[in-house]
C-alpha cells in the first residue's frame, strides 16, 4: 500500500521535471535580446545571399554567356560578409553561418538551444533571400541562381576536402580576429572576416563553388531543387569549422582557466605514475632467496617507519630498512667485491 502513492507521486513528477528541465535549458529565450539576435541573424542572411548570388548572375544568358568573373564574384562575396558583421555583429555576433555556429557551440561560446534557433533563422534568410533574387531575375539569365556543384572532374570525395580547408581558414580567421585575450588587434575585425570569404572564393570557385557557408548552398538549392552532392556543403564546412574553433580554442590560445585546470589534471596524473611501486610481499619474520633477486625483510614494531624500499633486478638486490644506522654499513658486492654504501633517504 505504501508503494502505490510513491509511485503515482513520482509518475506525476516526471513529466514537471522534464518541462521543468527544459525551460531551464531554454530560459534564455525568452528574453527581447535574444530574439533580436535571432531577427539580425535572418535579415543578415538574407542581404548576404540576395548580394551575393546577385554576382554569379551571367546576363549573356545561355545563347551568348559572359565569362565567369571571379575576382567580381570573391569581392562581392567577401563585402558582402564583412558589411553584415560590421552592421549585426554587436547584435547577434554576426554568425552568418551554420557552420560558424555549431563551432561556438563546441567552443562553449553560445548554448545549443541558441544555436537551433540561429540555424533555423540563417537557412529561412538564405530561402527567402534566394527567392526575392529569382523573383527579379529575368528567366533568360537566371541560370543556376549560384547553387553550387563540385566540377566534374573532381569526386565528392574532393569537393568535401576543399570546403573543409577553405571553412577551416575562415573559421580561425574569425576566432583570432574576435578573441578578447588579444591586445594587438588594431585593424577591422569585419574586414579581416571579408578578406577571408574572398580569398577562399579565389581559390575554390571552380572546384566546388567555394561554398563555406551552408545556408549559403541551401537557399538556392531549395528555390532550383538542384541537391546534387548538397551533403558535401554542409559535412564540409561544418567539420572544417569545429577543428579550426577547437585548435584555436583548446591548442593555439587556450583559455587561462581552462589551460590551468588541465595542467594540474596532468600533473596530478603524473604525480600517480611517479608514486606507482612495486609491492613486495612481507613474510614478516621470513626471508626468501632467489638466483637473480634477494629480498631481505626485517620484522617492523608498529611504532617504526620503513624509510624506503630499493628494487634491484637482475645481480641487483633489494634492501629494506628500518633505522638509518643500517644503512651505513658496507655491503658487499658478489660480482664487483668491493664494499658499496647505499644512502638512507632523510627522514621527515
Amino acid at each position: 500500500m505504501s508503494g502505490r502513492p510513491a509511485a503515482r507521486q513520482w509518475g506525476k513528477c516526471g513529466p514537471l521535471c522534464k518541462r521543468e528541465s527544459i525551460m531551464v535549458a531554454f530560459r534564455g529565450v525568452w528574453t527581447q535580446a535574444f530574439w533580436k539576435a535571432v531577427t539580425a541573424e535572418f535579415l543578415a542572411m538574407l542581404i548576404f545571399v540576395l548580394l551575393s548570388l546577385g554576382s554569379t548572375i551571367n546576363w549573356g544568358g545561355t545563347e551568348k554567356p559572359l565569362p565567369v568573373d571571379m575576382v567580381l564574384i570573391s569581392l562581392c562575396f567577401g563585402l558582402s560578409i564583412a558589411t553584415m558583421v560590421q552592421c549585426f555583429g554587436h547584435i547577434s555576433g554576426g554568425h552568418i553561418n551554420p557552420a560558424v555556429t555549431v563551432a561556438m557551440v563546441c567552443t562553449r561560446k553560445i548554448s545549443i538551444a541558441k544555436s537551433v534557433f540561429y540555424v533555423a533563422a540563417q537557412c529561412l534568410g538564405a530561402i527567402i533571400g534566394a527567392g526575392i533574387l529569382y523573383l527579379v531575375t529575368p528567366p533568360s539569365v537566371v541560370g543556376g541562381l549560384g547553387v553550387t556543384t563540385v566540377h566534374g572532374n573532381l569526386t565528392a570525395g574532393h569537393g568535401l576536402l576543399v570546403e573543409l580547408i577553405i571553412t577551416f581558414q575562415l573559421v580561425f580567421t574569425i576566432f583570432a580576429s574576435c578573441d578578447s585575450k588579444r591586445t594587438d588587434v588594431t585593424g577591422s575585425v569585419a574586414l579581416a572576416i571579408g578578406f577571408s570569404v574572398a580569398i577562399g572564393h579565389l581559390f575554390a570557385i571552380n572546384y566546388t563553388g567555394a561554398s563555406m557557408n551552408p545556408a549559403r548552398s541551401f537557399g538556392p538549392a531549395v528555390i532550383m531543387g538542384n541537391w546534387e552532392n548538397h551533403w558535401i556543403y554542409w559535412v564540409g564546412p561544418i567539420i572544417g569549422a569545429v577543428l579550426a574553433g577547437g585548435l584555436y580554442e583548446y591548442v593555439f590560445c587556450p583559455d587561462v582557466e581552462l589551460k590551468r585546470r588541465l595542467k594540474e589534471a596532468f600533473s596530478k596524473a603524473t604525480q600517480q605514475t611517479k608514486r606507482s611501486y612495486m609491492e613486495v610481499e612481507d613474510n614478516r619474520s621470513q626471508i626468501s632467496f632467489h638466483p637473480l633477486r634477494k629480498q631481505i625483510c626485517y620484522k617492523l614494531d608498529t611504532c617504526r617507519v620503513v624509510f624506503s624500499c630499493l628494487i634491484i633486478q637482475s645481480r641487483q638486490e633489494l634492501f629494506l630498512c628500518s633505522t638509518r644506522e643500517e644503512w651505513k654499513k658496507p655491503i658487499l658486492n658478489s660480482k664487483s667485491k668491493k664494499e658499496v654504501f647505499l644512502k638512507c633517504p632523510q627522514s621527515k
